[in-house]
C-alpha cells in the first residue's frame, strides 16, 4: 500500500459515498414521510381505526430494513471475498439500487387496491403499508449488497491506519452534504410541490448512472485480488465474528463496535420521525415556514453553520492522532444536545441544541468508524461487514426506532390528516429518551480507552491464529 491515497481513489470514494448517501437518505428520511404523507395522508377514520398506527409502521419498516440489511452484508459481504470482486458487486448494486428507488413512487392505495382486487379501505391502507416495508426490504437488500457489504471493505481494502480517520471525516462530511441535498429537493416532495413518483425516479436515475460508472472507473486493490489462497468453508466463514476465540482476541474491535452501536440506537430513537416532526409539531409551533425567516433565526442557522464547518476543520487537522481525547467528550456533546432539544420546541432552542449533537455524532461516526476498520483483522474486511452491521445497524434500528414508537403512541400530540382524521406525530420527549440511551455509550467507551485506540501502520491479524 502506498503512503498516500491516489487522487482516482479519493474521487470514487467521495462520488460512492454521496450517491450512496443519496440513496440511503432517500429511504431513511423519505420512506418515512412519504408512508406520513401518502399512505396515510388522505385515509378514512375506518382505515385508520382498523390497520396500525404509522408510527408503528415506520418501526417495523425501520427494524425490517435493518434485519434484511443484516443478513445480506453477512451473505454478500463474505461472497465478496471469496470471490474478489468488489467493483462488480459495487457497481452492479448501485445500478439495481436506484432502479428500486425509481420505481417507490408507484406505490399507491389505488395501485395496490387494483393489483389485489381490495375494496375495503383497511384492508387496502394494511396491503399498501406492507408493500412500502417489502419494497424498502429489496432496496435495502441492493444497497447492503454494493455499499454495507463492498463498498466499506473496499474502502477498508485501499486505506491504511494512518489514512482511515482522514477518510471517515471524509465520508462523514460527504455523507452530511448528500443529506442535505435529498433533503434540498425532498422538501418539495414533502410540501407537494413535487410529486413522490418523480422524486423517487430523479433520485434512482443518478444512483444507477454511479453504478454504470463504476463498471468503468472501479478497480479491487492488489490486496483483495492476489490475496493468498487459504481453504476455508463458505458456510463457516459466515460465523467467523462470532466465535468466541475471535471476540476474546480482538477485544478493541467488539468494544468499538459497542461504542458505535449505542450511539447509532441513540440517533436511531429520534431520526425516523423527525421530518415528520419538523413539519407537524416544529413548523406549527413556531408559525409557519414564513415565520421561520426572520433575522433572529437566521442570525443563529449561520452561527451553528459556521461552528459546524470550524469543528469539521478541526476534526480533519486533529482527529487522526487524538482520537482519545475526542471520543469520550463527543459522547457527552450528543447527550446534552438531546437533552437541550427534548425542552423545547422554539426554533432557536432547536437551533442552538442541533450544533452539539452533529458535532459530536460526527466526531463519534468519524473516529469509531475508523478504529473499527483499524481493528478488523488483515485479509477478512468482508467477512467482518456482517458483525459491523449487527452492531450499528441491525440493534440501533430495531431498538431505537421502537423506543421512538413508544414516545410517540405515548404522546397527545397530534394532527389532522386531509379527511380530518387525528393522527399522532412524534413528541419532543423522544430526544430526551435517546438522550438516556446517548449517556450509555461512555461505558464501552471508558474500556475502549482504557485499552488504547491507536494501532500500528500495518494491523495485526489478531484472530489469524484462531480461524
Amino acid at each position: 500500500m502506498t503512503e498516500k491515497l491516489s487522487k482516482r481513489n479519493w474521487f470514487l470514494i467521495t462520488l460512492f459515498c454521496f450517491m450512496g448517501g443519496v440513496a440511503w437518505n432517500t429511504e431513511n428520511m423519505y420512506f418515512n414521510t412519504f408512508m406520513y404523507n401518502s399512505v396515510y395522508g388522505d385515509a378514512t377514520k375506518a382505515a385508520m381505526e382498523g390497520t396500525m398506527a404509522p408510527s408503528t409502521a415506520v418501526s417495523r419498516m425501520v427494524a425490517l430494513s435493518a434485519i434484511a440489511a443484516v443478513v445480506t452484508t453477512f451473505i454478500m459481504g463474505n461472497l465478496s471475498d471469496k470471490l474478489k470482486n468488489r467493483r462488480l458487486f459495487i457497481s452492479v448494486g448501485y445500478i439495481l439500487w436506484g432502479g428500486v428507488t425509481a420505481t417507490f413512487g408507484f406505490i399507491t392505495k389505488e395501485n395496490t387496491a387494483n393489483l389485489l382486487h381490495l375494496s375495503d379501505e383497511a384492508t387496502i391502507l394494511t396491503a399498501t403499508v406492507w408493500m412500502v416495508i417489502l419494497m424498502d426490504i429489496v432496496m435495502t437488500f441492493m444497497g447492503s449488497t454494493s455499499n454495507d457489504a463492498a463498498f466499506q471493505a473496499w474502502v477498508t481494502d485501499v486505506t491504511t491506519p494512518k489514512q482511515r480517520a482522514l477518510v471517515e471525516t471524509l465520508l462523514s462530511v460527504v455523507g452530511t452534504i448528500s443529506s442535505v441535498a435529498v433533503t434540498g429537493v425532498g422538501t418539495f416532495a414533502q410540501a407537494g410541490k413535487l410529486s413522490y413518483r418523480t422524486f423517487f425516479a430523479g433520485l434512482g436515475i443518478v444512483v444507477a448512472i454511479c453504478g454504470v460508472a463504476g463498471l468503468f472507473l472501479l478497480k479491487d486493490p492488489p490486496r483483495t485480488v492476489k490475496k493468498t489462497e487459504t481453504k476455508s468453508n463458505y458456510l463457516a466463514d459466515l460465523f467467523y465474528g462470532f466465535r468466541p476465540s475471535v471476540i476474546k482476541s480482538n477485544p478493541r474491535l467488539y468494544l468499538a463496535l459497542s461504542a458505535f452501536g449505542l450511539s447509532v440506537v441513540a440517533f436511531q430513537v429520534f431520526f425516523p420521525y423527525l421530518l415528520v416532526y419538523m413539519q407537524y409539531v416544529v413548523l406549527p409551533d413556531n408559525g409557519g415556514i414564513q415565520n421561520l425567516i426572520r433575522p433572529s433565526v437566521i442570525v443563529t442557522a449561520a452561527i451553528v453553520i459556521a461552528a459546524i464547518i470550524a469543528a469539521v476543520v478541526l476534526m480533519l487537522k486533529f482527529s487522526g492522532e487524538h482520537k482519545a481525547v475526542f471520543l469520550a467528550p463527543s459522547a457527552v456533546l450528543i447527550t446534552a444536545g438531546l437533552f437541550l432539544l427534548s425542552t423545547s420546541t422554539d426554533i432557536h432552542i432547536i437551533l442552538i441544541g442541533v450544533l452539539p449533537v452533529v458535532i459530536g455524532n460526527a466526531i463519534i461516526n468519524i473516529l469509531l468508524g475508523a478504529a473499527v476498520k483499524d481493528f478488523i483483522p488483515e485479509g477478512k474486511a468482508g467477512m467482518f461487514q456482517g458483525i459491523r452491521m449487527i452492531f450499528v445497524v441491525l440493534i440501533p434500528m430495531v431498538v431505537g426506532p421502537y423506543l421512538g414508537d413508544l414516545a410517540c403512541r405515548g404522546s397527545a400530540v397530534t394532527y389532522l390528516n386531509e379527511l380530518g382524521v387525528e393522527t399522532p406525530v412524534p413528541p419532543k420527549n423522544m430526544f430526551f429518551v435517546a438522550a438516556i440511551v446517548c449517556a450509555l455509550v461512555l461505558v464501552p467507551m471508558f474500556f475502549l480507552l482504557k485499552k488504547g485506540v491507536d494501532v500500528k501502520e500495518t494491523p495485526a491479524a489478531e484472530a489469524e491464529e484462531h480461524a
